[in-house]
């Protein structure tokens, strides 16, 4: 129905507000007091034009700085958390949008080569360090298991950042796992991207 589809898109477009609010207070506070920090997750994605499909904000940091981020946050308003997750922190602004504060990416802690290597992007109006896109995709697809491999899910977002990804260096990195490898062959029969070759420096971050 007319009426049902407006409804959804108004609360859809709230929901994208509300989150790209909470990105904009939370960016510019750990900008602020000089906490090592990139956007990532699917803000990251938006920020380098991909469509919204925003559930939370995701900023990765050196693990580090995660004390500065909590006091920084929490003096905001947030309320923090710490989950039994090794590899995250959690903070709550006062309309409930969630930030995760991720520390360690895919098994991998946060470095700050990583960091440094993030682009300067505005962002909901805001200039802040994104990650890179190479380093963006690989973060998504190293994880994947049998147990998380939603290929359908991503591929609009990688399919939007296709060209800013340095493939070879994606392909080399995930070479030992089944799951994040076989999306790279998907990705080329579906002429999303060339046949990569995989980089012979695998290490990441």
């Amino acid at each position: 129905m007319p009426g049902q589809s407006t409804q959804v898109g108004s609360h859809s477009h709230a929901v994208t507000d509300a989150i790209l609010d909470t990105l904009k207070r939370a960016g510019s506070g750990l900008k602020e007091v000089g906490v090592r920090f990139a956007l990532a997750g699917g803000c990251a994605g938006y920020a380098r034009g991909a469509a919204p499909s925003l559930h939370d904000v995701d900023f990765a940091l050196v693990e580090e700085d995660v004390p500065l981020a909590l006091k920084t946050l929490e003096g905001m308003g947030f309320r923090t958390e710490r989950p039994p997750e090794d590899w995250l922190v959690k903070a709550y602004d006062r309309e409930g949008v969630l930030v995760d504060l991720i520390f360690s990416l895919a098994d991998h802690p946060v470095t700050d080569e990583m960091i440094a290597r993030a682009d300067l992007l505005s962002t909901a109006a805001l200039s802040l360090p994104v990650l890179e896109a190479t380093d963006l995709v690989i973060s998504w697809i190293l994880p994947m298991s049998e147990h998380s491999c939603d290929y359908g899910g991503l591929l609009p977002t990688v399919r939007a950042l296709r060209e800013q990804v340095d493939w070879d260096r994606v392909a080399g990195v995930v070479a030992h796992s089944p799951y994040a490898s076989t999306f790279l062959i998907l990705l080329e029969k579906l002429g999303v991207i060339a046949p990569p070759t995989p980089a012979m420096d695998t290490t990441w971050p």
